[in-house]
């Protein structure tokens, strides 16, 4: 078994920045990836509201930021590991054990940064379509809907930010949403309003997903006038909030009834020397910049508590 003196769990804005920090602290932090180096960030098309990038020619993609703070990371002596956690056990304290598919550990202290993943709407078809149309990532498979017709479900910030990243691609982007009003900020809602390309559809629901092989088609229902329609369409994205990546921790750390880790201020969870930041333990804000903070707070206490032990 591998003893390691901090071991992050997760690679999102909140995992890499907590590696920079332990490791210019002399930590020599592993960081155990999980299934997409970088997280959210990396299928994210544009990060226009990051610190320090105010101009279009400035503002970076996902992927060219996650490259960005690895580089950084390992550079100070964070060291990635492409692997997935399966199960932690935080009962005995620490030193702490974690199993991944490839390997097993000890840390003396742990930051969890797990992230959250994209809700389903789990209707007929959804499933069935995956990867032949339904798509959760418009940055990931926009590129295959060149001159298409596409639905986007949802009306938040990420569902309208992916709807006019699509507009690259697709002929035209239906906006279905199941309110009167967007819930995406006034920037995002001026941009779209502006895209001739968007289109939107109010108070409705998608209820299946029907195609032969691919997608041809969605069932909508009018929630105001229980109208049903059949819309043919190429390609649908789903983009209906997230939930925490924490099921390989219940029973080990304080959770709420969504499976959000409970933190304190000092981003210490239930257990002594276990930390949490970024959005498995953020439901309100989610963005870059505050996981950023959440990382850094994370690591600065981790590396606290591990003074303290000495």
């Amino acid at each position: 078994m591998e003893r390691e003196r901090v071991i992050i769990i997760g690679s999102g804005a909140a995992g890499l920045t907590a590696a920079l920090y332990t490791a210019r602290g002399q930590l020599n932090p592993l960081v155990i990836v999980g299934s997409q180096m970088g997280g959210q960030i990396a299928i994210t098309s544009e990060i226009e509201n990051y610190p320090g990038f105010w101009d279009a020619e400035n503002v970076p993609t996902g992927p060219e930021l996650v490259e960005v703070m690895v580089k950084q990371a390992e550079h100070f002596g964070a060291r990635m590991v492409y692997d997935e956690v399966l199960e932690v056990d935080f009962s005995n304290g620490s030193p702490f054990r974690i199993k991944t598919y490839g390997a097993e550990y000890e840390a003396e202290a742990v930051i969890v940064t797990a992230g959250a993943s994209p809700h389903r709407l789990g209707v007929p078809g959804e499933e069935e379509f995956i990867g032949r149309g339904v798509s959760y990532c418009g940055t990931c498979d926009g590129f295959f809907f060149r001159g298409k017709d596409v639905v986007v479900v949802g009306g938040g910030d990420s569902a309208i930010e992916e709807g006019i990243f699509l507009t690259r691609f697709a002929k035209t982007v239906q906006v279905i949403h199941r309110r009167d009003e967007l819930r995406a900020g006034a920037t995002l809602q001026k941009r779209a309003f502006a895209n001739e390309k968007i289109s939107f559809t109010w108070d409705t629901a998608v209820e299946g997903i029907g195609g032969n092989g691919v997608v041809q088609n969605v069932q909508t229902v009018n929630l105001k006038t229980g109208e049903a329609e059949e819309r043919p369409i190429d390609g649908v994205f789903i983009f209906i909030g997230h939930y925490p990546n924490s099921k390989f921790l219940e029973g080990q750390v304080v959770m709420d009834e969504h499976g959000y880790i409970i933190t304190d201020e000092l981003m210490r969870t239930s257990v002594d020397g276990v930390f949490a930041a970024g959005e498995i333990q953020d439901p309100i804000y989610r963005q870059v910049s505050t996981s950023v903070g959440q990382g850094a707070a994370a690591a600065m206490q981790a590396e606290k508590w591990l003074s303290g032990r000495e």
